[in-house]
């Protein structure tokens, strides 16, 4: 990595700070960092916390005020994985607002704090949700399409991209984007753990008309592509989007967490269109959106630029989601 009056960063024994250590991609991250002997990390806690082989200091959240200290001292790359996450039902009294306390000026404070500890990189998760909830039939969502974040959380992400760049423009910070669609893993949340719910018990279900794709990446692969994002020279200053390199469709999940569990797969061909109109009336109307549209995403830049190849096949990765469910 050569940026003006720094000298190429090395990839072995980098020091590297891990934002939400404790969440599921920053559990994930800091695991796999520390196998690949690479890297010492660093991963701030809210509360004393036990982590093997990493250094947990102490930090109040993450926001607008955040006192960083001295724990940036030393740090060659920050991945900057905490954050408020997407909540269907909000319950705060002014969401936009919450959203944009932690994941925009949150996010900035960090970075500025960064650049005064001398910081070279940071890799910011972002999200797909940047380019809207859906690419409808056209082409897969690339990085050259025009934003269009369309819900809070999407819209605090995007503000603090844009606050990144310009830092990044005044102060020779590398950062590094990346805008993952759904990250699926050991105990899965929302629609993934509602349909295994639902195909272990053999319920049929009523998607066999539905013919959507839709992109997702393993966090396998995730954290793969992260850890190549830290060091690779080429990735300072550009902008990813990522997945598993397959799309499939919500017949084709279920067909395959079916077969890992050993049960059939139930599907009744119910016209969509009925399926969002029943999700409406029952007040699921974006949780049956998202099983229904699509969003398929473009991850060849990052492919191209760093010659990252995903490590596990979506099979391999749903089977294994799959398998932990029923043994659970």
């Amino acid at each position: 990595m050569v940026s003006e009056g720094r000298t190429e960063m090395e990839p072995e024994r980098m020091r590297v700070l891990v934002t939400g250590v404790t969440g599921f991609v920053g559990s994930a991250l800091a695991r796999h960092l520390i196998a690949t002997g690479t890297s010492e990390v660093v991963a701030p806690v809210r509360r004393p916390t036990q982590l093997d082989g990493i250094t947990a200091p102490l930090v109040e959240g993450i926001g607008p005020a955040t006192d960083w200290g001295s724990v940036l001292a030393g740090v060659d790359a920050i991945v900057h994985c905490a954050g408020r996450a997407h909540q269907v039902a909000d319950r705060a009294a002014d969401p936009l607002a919450a959203f944009r306390s932690v994941n925009t000026a949150g996010t900035l404070r960090l970075a500025e704090a960064a650049v005064g500890a001398g910081v070279r990189r940071l890799v910011f998760v972002s999200t797909v949700k940047v380019h809207g909830a859906e690419n409808g039939e056209g082409q897969p969502i690339s990085e050259a399409d025009r934003p269009a974040p369309a819900d809070p959380y999407a819209i605090s992400k995007w503000e603090a991209e844009q606050g990144l760049r310009n830092l990044a423009a005044r102060s020779g910070l590398e950062v590094v984007v990346v805008r993952p669609p759904l990250v699926y893993g050991p105990n899965p949340k929302g629609n993934l753990l509602r349909l295994l719910r639902l195909v272990e018990r053999g319920i049929p279900l009523p998607f066999g008309a539905v013919r959507n794709r839709r992109s997702m990446i393993g966090i396998d692969n995730f954290v793969s592509a992260l850890s190549t994002m830290v060091a690779h020279p080429a990735a300072g200053g550009r902008t990813y989007l990522v997945s598993d390199g397959e799309d499939v469709s919500t017949p084709d999940l279920i067909r395959l967490m079916a077969a890992a569990m050993g049960k059939p797969a139930r599907l009744l061909p119910v016209p969509p269109m009925l399926l969002r109109l029943a999700g409406k009336a029952a007040g699921r109307g974006e949780d049956v959106d998202r099983l229904l549209g699509s969003l398929e995403v473009n991850s060849s830049r990052l492919v191209q630029d760093l010659g990252w190849a995903p490590v596990r096949s979506l099979e391999a990765g749903i089977t294994d989601v799959a398998n932990r469910f029923l043994h659970r």
